[in-house]
Parts: C-alpha cells; sequence; structure tokens
C-alpha cells in the first residue's frame, strides 16, 4: 500500500520542505461526453459538502468550510480544480483551454499520475485522471468538510495496465487549509509497481514567482536538450523563472516556499 496527499494553507510560515514522495503538503500565506450525475450523489447530506454540476455538465463536489474557504473536486480525473481562502482568493490555477468533456484529463487544479509519472508504457501519466471516481464517503469534522473518492480497476485501466488496485483519495478543507491523502492498495494476486503524483498547477507571476529552499541541491537541466541534462547544483537562494525553465532538483528537502508572486507565500511540504 502507498499513499499520497497534498496540504495548502495559510498560516504562519513555517521553515522550509518538499520531499518527493507520496505524500504533500501545500501551505500558503498572505504577504469537461456530459455524466449525469448519480442520484445518490445528490443525497449527500453532510454539512459543507454538495455535489452539483460543475462545467460541461460534468458532476462537481463543492466544500464549504464554516469559515468561507472553498474548494472544487471533479469527479471525473478525481481533480480538484478549485481552492479559495476566505478572502475569496483561488491559489489554484485551470488552464484557459482546459476541456471539461469526460474525455481529455482536466488541464489545471490537482490532476493525478497513476500509475504512471510523465511518458512511459501507457499513455502520459497514466489513465486516473482520465476516469470518474466514486465518492464512498463524507463528513463533517468540527467545520471542516471531508470528502472521500475510490477508483477502482476496470476494462479502460487494465487494457494498459493489468493489474487489479484500489485506490482512495481524501481531501479535508480546514480553515486556512486543503489536505489530500492518496492510498493505493494492491488487491490483485501479484506486485505491482507504479509512480504517482498530484500534478498540482498554482496560480502565479512567472516574472515575480520564487521558490525558496533548493540552495545547494543537485540538478538536471533539461533545457535545451530534455534527452541530455545537464548536471548541475543549485546556488541561488531563491529560483525564479526569467524565461522557460524545466530542471529536476535531486533530493529535494523536506519543504520548500513558493511566493506566487500575487502576495502569497506557499509551502509545500511533505508529511510522511
Amino acid at each position: 500500500m502507498a499513499m499520497a496527499s497534498m496540504h495548502i494553507s495559510l498560516p504562519t510560515l513555517t521553515p522550509p520542505n518538499l520531499r518527493r514522495l507520496n505524500r504533500y503538503c501545500f501551505q500558503a500565506q498572505k504577504r469537461s461526453p456530459v455524466i449525469a450525475m448519480a442520484s445518490s450523489y445528490k443525497e449527500i447530506a453532510t454539512s459543507g459538502v454538495k455535489v452539483t454540476e460543475g462545467e460541461g455538465n460534468l458532476p462537481k463536489v463543492v466544500l464549504t468550510g464554516s469559515n468561507g474557504s472553498e474548494a472544487d473536486v471533479y469527479l471525473f480525473g478525481g481533480c480538484v480544480t478549485s481552492w479559495k481562502v476566505p478572502n475569496g482568493k483561488d491559489l489554484l490555477f485551470v488552464r484557459p483551454d482546459a476541456v471539461f468533456n469526460g474525455k481529455k484529463p482536466i488541464s489545471g487544479g490537482v490532476p493525478h499520475c497513476f500509475p504512471q509519472f510523465g511518458p512511459g508504457p501507457m499513455q502520459q501519466h497514466g489513465f486516473a485522471r482520465n476516469l470518474d471516481w466514486s465518492i464512498v464517503d463524507s463528513e463533517n469534522v468540527q467545520g471542516d468538510p471531508v470528502l472521500t473518492l475510490e477508483l477502482k480497476d476496470g476494462p479502460y485501466s487494465r487494457a494498459m495496465w493489468d493489474f487489479s488496485f484500489q485506490a482512495l483519495y481524501k481531501i479535508t478543507l480546514q480553515t486556512k487549509s486543503l489536505s489530500t491523502e492518496l492510498v493505493i492498495k494492491n488487491t490483485d494476486s501479484k506486485p505491482f509497481s507504479f509512480s504517482t503524483a498530484l500534478h498540482t498547477y498554482f496560480s502565479a507571476s512567472a516574472q515575480a514567482a520564487s521558490v525558496k529552499g533548493l540552495k545547494g541541491r543537485k540538478t538536471l537541466n533539461k533545457d535545451p536538450d530534455p534527452k541530455n541534462p545537464l548536471e548541475g547544483k543549485e546556488e541561488r537562494d531563491a529560483v525564479t523563472f526569467p524565461g522557460f525553465v524545466d530542471c529536476v532538483y535531486l533530493d529535494a528537502p523536506n519543504e520548500l516556499h513558493l511566493d506566487n508572486g500575487l502576495g502569497d507565500i506557499i509551502s509545500i511540504k511533505s508529511t510522511k
């Protein structure tokens, strides 16, 4: 069994950390063919959890915290597309050309990469972002709505990855945070290996954004030749993006800080 999680919040800034494992935490501070919604989804009685129609008439779950925070989760792809802080500001980004048709993955928010990250023997980033997830549980814990989605193997997934599995994705909207946890369980009679990621899109100003916490880390610069990356070492306290960047950082620390250039500092950290 493997686990991945993400957390976005607006608390007091903590020291830098991001581990590129199966759990992630993002903290921020201020400085979709048409799919009919199943009737069972409409009957959710949990406070702060509501199923409605989103873009392209795709079923969408809206989580609303008692403090005014809000998050949108599409069942197609199990994709979180929006997380708004109490003042209404959205820290996530969805591409203007994103398609909500139930066929193509939603380009933005927090899409899944499973059971493959990037290119490989199957389609780019695997199939989890191309399938409908099911609601298996919802609750409200002291004003914080919690939603759990499930994905299982089927003909579509088995055509490219012939294994039986269960994926459970738990999303919790807290006072100043959005936390996610992905658990993969092998329900097959044979072992399998996989890679996974929560491929988060943050709202940012490229010219003003910066990332702190990577100084001293080994790098693989894939620009200009992705097939022959140049090895190096990060010497900057704050990594900036004056132009196109395609760089891999090895052995990333447990926490990083992204200044999105829009007045927010987002702490990205591993919680495993």
